[in-house]
C-alpha cells in the first residue's frame, strides 16, 4: 500500500517538535462519511531501548469475524531517538515500511499508541494516518497526557480524557472490571466512532483486535 511522503524523516528532535506543529492543521478529526468498516487494521512497533533495532508489523482482519485477511512485517534499524512526546519519528518509518508491503487497503487502522492524546495534539495515529490517509484510530494502555475519571465497571463505559480545558480523548472499559483502555481520534475520525470502534473489536479481550495479533507479530 503506498503512503504519502509530507516530509523527510531526517530531521531533529527540535525540528521534529516544529514538524508536529505544522502537520498539525491538516488533521482531521470528524468523520467525513458514515464510517462502514469492513477491514480494520493494527500497527504496531516492538523494540529494546539497547538495541538499534525495530521490529513492525501490520495485520490486517475481517469486520465482524475478525478473520485474517493479511499481515506483513519488517525489521528495521532505528534511525531517531527514543524521546517521549516524539516516538512517532522513531516508529512510524518502520510501521509504514511494513504497511507498503500490504497487498490489502484496510477500511481503518488502530495504532498501539495516541492520536489527539497528546502533548501537542500529534500522536502516533494522527502523524499515522496522515501519511497512510486512512481513518486511523489511537487505543493506548496507559496515559500520555490528561486526566479523568474511572469509567463505570462494565464494558461500554467511558470517561472524557481532559486536557487544557479540552476533551481529547476517552478512557474506556472494554472489558468489565479491567482496567481502561484510552482512546483518542488520529486522523478522518471522530472520537465517538473512535469508541464504537475500539469496543465493537473488543468482544472478548481488553486489548482489542487486531492490535493483539499484531503485537504477537513484532514480538
Amino acid at each position: 500500500m503506498r503512503t504519502r511522503r509530507l516530509h523527510t524523516w531526517d530531521v531533529t528532535p527540535a525540528e521534529a517538535v516544529r514538524l508536529q506543529g505544522d502537520l498539525r492543521s491538516l488533521v482531521v478529526l470528524r468523520d467525513e462519511a458514515p464510517p462502514a468498516y469492513h477491514t480494520v487494521a493494527a500497527m504496531d512497533v516492538s523494540y529494546d531501548r539497547r538495541s538499534p533495532w525495530l521490529f513492525a508489523g501490520v495485520v490486517v482482519l475481517a469486520l465482524p469475524s475478525f478473520v485474517l485477511v493479511d499481515r506483513a512485517a519488517v525489521r528495521v534499524r532505528a534511525e531517531f531517538p527514543y524521546v517521549p512526546g516524539l516516538l512517532s519519528f522513531r516508529e512510524a518509518p518502520a510501521g509504514l515500511q511494513a504497511w507498503e508491503r500490504l497487498g490489502t487497503r484496510p477500511d481503518c487502522l488502530l495504532c498501539d499508541g495516541h492520536g489527539e492524546a497528546h502533548p501537542r495534539r500529534f500522536g502516533l495515529a494522527c502523524h499515522v494516518g496522515l501519511l497512510v490517509n486512512v481513518p486511523t484510530i489511537g487505543c493506548a494502555k496507559s496515559v500520555l497526557v490528561g486526566v479523568y475519571e474511572e469509567p463505570g465497571a462494565s464494558r461500554g463505559s467511558r470517561a472524557d480524557l481532559t486536557h487544557g480545558g479540552e476533551v481529547i480523548g476517552a478512557a474506556v472499559r472494554t472489558r468489565s472490571g479491567a482496567s481502561p483502555v484510552f482512546v483518542s481520534a488520529g486522523h478522518r475520525v471522530s472520537l465517538d466512532t473512535a469508541v464504537a470502534t475500539v469496543l465493537a473489536c473488543a468482544p472478548r479481550f481488553r486489548i482489542p483486535e487486531p492490535i493483539r495479533p499484531a503485537h504477537a507479530l513484532v514480538n
